[in-house]
């Protein structure tokens, strides 16, 4: 399906569009928008410029599996990491940005399906959480959806997936859900979505159980 193109910025009653110019169009638009905006005393700003990066909606999922009390991480290189001095293979989320006419819940259960063979039965909506406010106007929604996890060897690798057209490398590794959760704790999964949702699980991780085990 072809990418969803930008919506233009909407209106707000506290907020003047003086320009919106687009500098770059490529598969990720970035705009120069000039504007003012009414600030907390009642005043309105002088005029800012910022550089907006358009990358959309997107979304994510934690797929975890309720009887082996476990949960299916993907990993894989990212070149931003390694430009802010990070390690570049990164333990994700299964995640993908929304194709034009998707939903963020169908969009999550195609990229499970590209990214782990997996299928969710079940799927709970945790929120919808701006990544980069300061630059981006990408905004994921994050689940937690029902799977069964693959068999894994014994450091956990399950086997390598992703879409070949899009030259993906992913490897999927299955954790215990409370060795996931307590590297999460420790600040060992820098991408922020992982850690959300992960952090969530932790919190919710016992009701779930007992609602996704009855039969």
């Amino acid at each position: 399906m072809a990418r969803r193109p930008p919506s233009p910025l909407p209106a707000h009653p506290d907020v003047t569009i003086e320009s919106d110019t687009r500098v770059w169009s490529g598969m990720f638009p970035l705009e120069l928008v000039k504007f003012r905006h009414r600030r907390f005393d009642g005043a309105i700003s002088e005029t800012r410029t910022w550089e907006l990066w358009r990358r959309g909606p997107a979304a994510a999922m934690v797929p975890y599996d309720p009887w082996a009390d476990s949960v299916v991480l993907i990993e894989q290189f990212r070149l931003p990491a390694l430009a802010a001095g990070l390690d570049p293979v990164l333990v994700e989320l299964p995640a993908g940005l929304c194709d034009a006419g998707e939903t963020a819940e169908t969009t999550i259960r195609r990229e499970i399906q590209e990214e782990m063979r997996l299928q969710a039965d079940l799927v709970e909506h945790v929120g919808k959480f701006l990544l980069t406010p300061g630059g981006a106007d990408e905004c994921c929604d994050v689940f937690v959806g029902r799977v069964r996890a693959p068999e894994a060897g014994p450091d956990g690798i399950a086997g390598h997936a992703g879409e070949a057209a899009e030259s993906e490398d992913i490897r999927t590794r299955v954790w215990t859900a409370d060795a996931a959760i307590a590297a999460a704790f420790a600040g060992r999964f820098t991408n922020i979505v992982t850690a959300v949702g992960l952090f969530w699980l932790a919190s919710r991780r016992n009701d779930l159980r007992q609602q996704w085990m009855t039969p």
